[in-house]
């Protein structure tokens, strides 16, 4: 290990440290505290290989040498040598001395929770159905946006890197998210606070709601668990991702809410299963191996109340999302497969004649000439697929921009928003899809060379916001009239990602199937 960390630090034109012992030193005397001596995170995120992935040890030496800005991360350039900026980021690339865990010990101990104020109606005289939280990844921030004035309410700290996308509680009252480190927050949008939260891993992905409200859903990469938690965040379940013989595990890339069945379903990252977890106390038993028939208690059954019942597939989905009725399943795998599960009969039923589909499951769906339409992007085309839900074959395939990314539309719209945002030459320009013609009859680009992505409506549907996704004082919200197609207001933040209407995840808009 010593000659491979030297050599990473001959390639990087580090000079190498004294002792081989140096960064581990470094990291005890200036980073434990914050991320932990185990480096699985406590004020701070994480630092080990599972949670730093997308980063080089270059970018995380310029971290530790510049901080970051408007978060508790300070700059330690009058601190440490260049030298040791270069040789502790290499470090913190090696595998941990200890396998990380996190089991329901560490998640109790973690919680933090206080009673929300006994209101009768929020403090503020915005609609509650129609606000947007918006993550603002610049200095880790939740902002709470008024959805008819296009006024910030609040600014609410969030732990580091919120993905996937905050749920709400069916009232509209509540917010939840889920950090990149693991943290699960609940914020009041009533009285515009954090409530409640809870660290349910090392490296989280996302979280769904139960369209009752009893239960929060969190998966995880590190450990390879599923979380079920109840509304004030105390653990209830926790569900390690194995396959059937226990002999392999697998991280948990995503779990969603499917509300008509009363059951989470969930995307297993190494494993060629899809998983339905019933939080309906009522639901039938669950049987893992072969069933001669169960009607006459020929198998071995278990209750189907919080626990799996497993889908095998002949593919690992990456991502999904569902139809309309809930009962089908579409989803795609990295290599390009792309299929329809039937949940009801546990197997694939028809092959979609898509090449990937993006991560977040990003599809709509809306009427056409009394079809029911999907269209996604594709992962390795630069087209638009537009499927018939009803035989499952393509209608069109819309030429685009580079690969596309997120989809969204409203049904009181006549138009779906693409965006580019992981392809250099079309980042910077959201294309406009007339849904009546299938074709692009607009490109939306007011800041060119500026990452211009992620759309989502108001609650009526007349306006839009899309992200420019760059760091204060760059970033921002555009406001778009539907209609019109035009630019009317510009909303400074520090670079916003995601944003999300009350009404339109709750109500599913426009095909938002979660």
């Amino acid at each position: 290990m010593k000659s491979l960390l030297a050599c990473l630090i001959a390639a990087l034109g580090v000079v190498p440290l004294a002792r081989a012992e140096e960064p581990a030193v470094l990291y005890a005397r200036h980073c434990a505290s914050c991320h932990g001596p185990d480096r699985w995170g406590r004020l701070g995120p994480a630092l080990l290989p599972e949670s730093l992935e997308r980063l080089r040890a270059p970018q995380i030496a310029a971290v530790i040498r510049d901080g970051r800005p408007a978060t508790q991360m300070p700059s330690f350039a009058g601190t440490l040598a260049e030298e040791d900026f270069a040789a502790l980021a290499t470090w913190l690339l090696r595998p941990a001395a200890e396998p990380p865990q996190w089991d329901e010990e560490h998640i109790r101990a973690s919680r933090e929770a206080q009673p929300p104020r006994p209101l009768a109606r929020p403090i503020h005289e915005a609609d509650p159905r129609n606000l947007f939280v918006v993550v603002e990844q610049g200095d880790h921030h939740l902002s709470v946006l008024d959805g008819d004035r296009f006024t910030v309410l609040a600014r609410l700290p969030t732990h580091f890197a919120v993905h996937g996308g905050p749920k709400f509680s069916p009232d509209g009252r509540f917010v939840y998210t889920a950090s990149r480190d693991g943290w699960v927050e609940k914020f009041d949008l009533w009285a515009l606070e954090r409530v409640a939260q809870v660290r349910v891993g090392i490296n989280a992905r996302n979280l769904a709601v139960s369209a009752d409200g009893r239960f929060v859903a969190v998966a995880n990469y590190l450990p390879h668990t599923l979380v079920i938690l109840d509304a004030d965040l105390e653990p209830v379940k926790i569900l390690t991702a194995t396959s059937r013989d226990g002999k392999t595990e697998s991280r948990v890339s995503a779990v969603y809410d499917a509300a008509p069945r009363r059951s989470f379903v969930v995307a297993l990252k190494d494993l060629p299963q899809l998983w339905e977890v019933s939080y309906d106390e009522h639901a039938a038993p669950v049987y893992d191996g072969l069933v001669h028939d169960y009607r006459m208690a020929e198998a071995l059954g278990r209750p189907g109340f919080l626990h799996p019942r497993r889908v095998d597939l002949d593919l690992v989905l990456d991502d999904f999302f569902f139809d309309p009725s809930y009962r089908r399943v579409l989803g795609a795998s990295r290599d390009g497969r792309a299929q329809v599960i039937d949940l009801d009969v546990g197997r694939p039923v028809a092959e979609l004649a898509l090449d990937g589909m993006p991560h977040l499951g990003s599809g709509v769906v809306f009427e056409r000439q009394g079809r029911t339409l999907m269209a996604s992007t594709n992962l390795q085309r630069p087209v638009l697929s537009v499927i018939d839900l009803d035989d499952w074959h393509t209608v069109a395939e819309v030429p685009l921009c580079g690969q596309g990314f997120f989809v969204r539309t409203h049904e009181n719209s006549r138009y779906a928003f693409v965006d580019g945002m992981m392809t250099k030459e079309c980042r910077d320009g959201i294309q406009v899809l007339d849904k009546e013609t299938l074709q692009i009859v607009a490109t939306l680009r007011p800041e060119p060379g500026k990452t211009f992505a992620h759309v989502e409506f108001t609650r009526d549907g007349r306006h839009a916001l899309a992200s420019v996704m760059e760091p204060a004082p760059d970033g921002a919200l555009w406001v778009i009239d539907t209609q019109t197609l035009q630019l009317v207001r510009r909303i400074p933040m520090n670079k916003p990602i995601g944003k999300y209407n009350v009404a339109n995840k709750l109500e599913r808009s426009g095909g938002t199937s979660h």
